[in-house]
């Protein structure tokens, strides 16, 4: 199976253990020499091993989620879907994995674990999620980003449809507290591309706000705008060194996680 970093078996992180006698075969390079110079013996360090690393996956479940053009899967159900693929992925590497569902707020939290039976749990969690809330995404990454003092990974999945500079600036605070960052943006074909063949009434999700158009008429500038949307969240995402990913939800979603994994296999 393709993973998501170098090798689940390398790279470990150690943390100080404690001190115990030297004994021949050690490492002479564990010596605490400190230690040696107040006791006039010789003690080694001890070490114990951790996970690779740390994830925490943080899925946008604001009501936004929830658009569905005809003929394709609802923005959430292809996020969870992700997400459920990714937690295998790590759990699988061993990395400890957790999961963080927000909207204009905090829902849920599940800190990272790396057992494998904790898949479970983020599962049955993610069969409960009902888009709720409207999209505050700056706010609730700074919060989580302070709240998160180990650096590791963060994987935001989102269709990011909110102010993207201050998003752009909440993604720079995990990156600032040596983070690394993965983006995946979850879109609609109709949200990017804008392809109504009849006169229609749009309602905003979020805000139940309508409006009555020709959307023929507003396709050409509705495609530029979009379009120089993403290029700023694209271009911005490679200046701050963060992983930034595209996904449409008429694409099947195997070939989509394949292809992500195969372009990590790329970069590392």
């Amino acid at each position: 199976m393709l993973g998501l970093h170098r090798s689940p078996y390398h790279g470990f992180s150690v943390e100080f253990s404690q001190h115990r006698p030297y004994i021949q075969g050690d490492n002479p390079k564990d010596i605490d020499w400190k230690v040696y110079a107040k006791s006039d013996k010789f003690f080694v360090k001890q070490y114990e091993e951790e996970t690779n690393l740390k994830c925490h996956i943080l899925l946008d479940i604001s009501k936004s989620m929830s658009f569905a053009s005809e003929g394709n899967i609802k923005k959430i159900e292809y996020a969870s879907m992700l997400v459920g693929a990714l937690s295998y992925l790590m759990l699988n590497q061993k990395d400890a994995t957790g999961l963080v569902l927000y909207s204009d707020k905090i829902h849920h939290f599940l800190p990272p674990k790396a057992s494998n039976i904790y898949l479970t749990e983020i599962l049955k969690k993610l069969s409960t999620v009902t888009p709720d809330g409207n999209t505050q995404t700056a706010a609730c990454l700074n919060t989580i980003a302070e709240s998160i003092n180990k650096k590791g990974l963060i994987i935001i999945i989102s269709d990011l449809l909110d102010d993207i500079s201050k998003v752009l600036t909440s993604l720079k605070h995990f990156r600032f507290k040596q983070n690394e960052v993965v983006v995946f943006q979850v879109l609609d074909p109709q949200e990017r591309y804008f392809a109504f063949s009849k006169d229609a009434i749009f309602k905003d999700l979020e805000t139940d706000e309508e409006m009555t158009t020709q959307p023929h008429l507003l396709q050409k500038s509705y495609q530029e705008a979009f379009n120089s949307f993403l290029k700023s969240i694209k271009q911005d995402s490679l200046n701050y060194g963060i992983d930034y990913n595209l996904l449409d939800t008429s694409v099947p979603f195997d070939k989509a996680l394949y292809a992500y994994l195969q372009k990590r296999i790329r970069l590392h």
